[in-house]
């Protein structure tokens, strides 16, 4: 398709998209860490990460060929490598976080990206300085971050002195989640250049290379020979909905509202993780935590409100 100018948002049709998209994304970003903690049962993080991402870039390939337009050539995978680098260590800490903390617990710890996000999105995209400044965004991500170590600090443990996650866990689960917020400041690029499906293409062709020595060096990469039909085909599953579809619809919302407002409107994860969670693995939130949730979602919709403006970027229909 022919590329065209991102201008002036007429009848709100882009920001409709938008807000469509990243509340896609919120729906299906409730799932990973589920998926994760139960893969953990027979994949290791590394070899999960690498089988996890292998299966997404094939699916997603076939709609690479299919459409018409720019080739990927040597400068799509250029803007596509920083972006891959920080993506490479979330992808490989936010498994290893789980084995500190439960789905549900990390799902709500991994929204604090949103501070991390902003600060770095002030810095390198002037243009989105003006959803930033809003009070909506300012106190509804204050709000978010409270709500999110709330739910962290007064984690249950199994004596009256073990009440929170041990240290290890929280740099883990803090690596992952300012990994996170490095990948979705340096895809915007790619995703605005290349279109959602080739970035995201270029994205896991990178990512699943850099994985498979890591895997070979850390992990197992015979595991799914040995791991049963369900086991793989639950991997499968998570990689063709959580990754692939998920984030193709992260770079449409990224495009179509910025950066800071598509991450902060991820703090609404957390809901239907804990939800499952409690259903599939029993965990369980004490009171303050629950309240520390509820901190989190009024955060979530305050930053909800605040208004994007138009952008100039050029960027290709999906």
């Amino acid at each position: 398709m022919s590329e065209r100018p991102i201008v002036d948002l007429p009848g709100n049709a882009n920001l409709s998209r938008g807000y469509s998209a990243v509340f896609a994304t919120v729906i299906i970003w409730s799932l990973p860490s589920l998926f994760q903690f139960y893969l953990l049962r027979v994949y290791d993080p590394w070899t999960q990460n690498f089988y996890r991402y292998a299966v997404a870039c094939l699916s997603i390939l076939p709609f690479v060929f299919l459409r018409r337009g720019r080739k990927i050539d040597m400068h799509a995978f250029a803007i596509c490598l920083l972006p891959c680098l920080p993506n490479v260590v979330h992808q490989i800490t936010q498994v290893m976080a789980l084995y500190y903390m439960g789905p549900g617990v990390y799902a709500i710890f991994t929204r604090t990206s949103v501070i991390f996000t902003a600060l770095l999105a002030l810095i390198f995209f002037p243009e989105e300085r003006h959803v930033i400044r809003q009070w909506q965004f300012q106190v509804g991500t204050l709000l978010g971050l409270l709500g999110a170590f709330g739910v962290i600090w007064w984690q249950p443990g199994n004596h009256a002195q073990d009440r929170h996650v041990a240290l290890p866990g929280l740099f883990i689960a803090f690596t992952a989640t300012f990994c996170w917020a490095l990948y979705g400041i340096f895809v915007k690029r790619p995703s605005a250049e290349l279109g959602s499906i080739r970035s995201f293409a270029v994205v896991s062709l990178i990512t699943s290379t850099f994985l498979f020595p890591l895997t070979l060096i850390f992990g197992k990469i015979d595991i799914p020979l040995h791991a049963g039909a369900q086991m793989n085909w639950i991997l499968i599953a998570s990689a063709v909905t959580c990754i692939t579809m998920a984030h193709v619809l992260y770079y449409v919302a990224i495009k179509e509202i910025g950066v800071a407002l598509a991450q902060t409107l991820q703090l609404l994860c957390p809901l239907g993780a804990l939800a499952l969670s409690g259903w599939i693995f029993h965990e369980r939130l004490t009171s303050a935590q629950i309240y520390s949730g509820i901190v989190l979602l009024l955060g979530a919709f305050l930053a909800m409100r605040t208004k994007p403006i138009a952008t100039t970027e050029s960027a290709e229909n999906l």
